[in-house]
């Protein structure tokens, strides 16, 4: 089966899988609606503190977004466990390797997207509230996190995407990086000092920040998130091509 024709048949399941298009959009919509909300009340406040970081803060909402695309790299793996989908996926493109180097493409190329728009979007808006302490992407950094931001999500999704085919399961992946974002990440960071610099969604989140502190700089940082997504990416084709489907 041509490449084109994989594209076609795995865009059309995105499209038309509520929960996958759902999360996708919901990458955009969650992160625009904490934007809105924080820089509306107490972005000029938080601001005006000495040790501010604009840059930094200006991107707070992807703390959120990056939920969304976890969620949208899972959703868009596991829809092919359920009432054997996998099966019927595998039987229309035999070959295994080739399915799933075009169905991570199309989630990676979709979280791209709506990664960048989100990413410039959110900026964008957010200093509408800033008054006074407004920047643009001429500062120096903001260019650089707007576009490492879309990245970072989009990598995100992957690791996401990765994990759920060595899983099987949306349910078991969420469960596993939503807590350890949400939560262990900062008390690992905590104990373990710089060495915290490598997990996979703060070494990604050093782009974002106008100075970086630390052993890694922002697309140093940022490949080792890569390095991360490859990773489940790898372990993700491993089992496609030696489990049954």
């Amino acid at each position: 089966m041509q490449t084109t024709a994989v594209l076609r048949s795995e865009w059309i399941k995105i499209r038309s899988v509520r929960s996958i298009s759902g999360s996708l959009i919901a990458v955009f919509l969650v992160t625009m609606v904490v934007t809105l909300l924080t820089f509306a009340t107490v972005g000029q406040a938080e601001a005006d503190n000495a040790d501010a970081e604009l840059v930094f803060g200006a991107f707070y909402a992807l703390n959120f977004g990056q939920i969304a695309a976890i969620s949208f790299g899972a959703t868009a793996i596991s829809s092919e466990y359920l009432n054997g989908a996998l099966r019927m996926s595998l039987a229309a493109v035999p070959r295994r390797t080739h399915f799933y180097t075009v169905k991570m493409s199309l989630v990676g190329g979709a979280a791209l997207a709506v990664g960048l728009i989100t990413a410039f979007a959110s900026f964008l808006v957010g200093q509408l509230f800033m008054g006074e302490y407004a920047i643009g992407l001429g500062e120096p950094g903001a260019l650089r996190a707007a576009f490492g931001g879309g990245i970072y999500l989009a990598l995100m999704a992957l690791f996401a995407a990765g994990l759920t085919v060595l899983l099987r399961s949306a349910v078991a992946v969420l469960s596993l990086l939503i807590p350890f974002i949400l939560i262990v990440s900062f008390v690992v960071g905590d104990i373990a000092g710089s060495a915290a610099d490598y997990l996979p969604d703060r070494a990604g989140q050093l782009v974002l920040h106008q100075h970086p502190e630390g052993s890694l700089g922002p697309w140093t940082g940022l490949a080792v998130t890569a390095a991360w997504a490859a990773a489940a990416l790898l372990a993700g084709w491993w089992a496609l091509r030696r489990r049954d489907a």
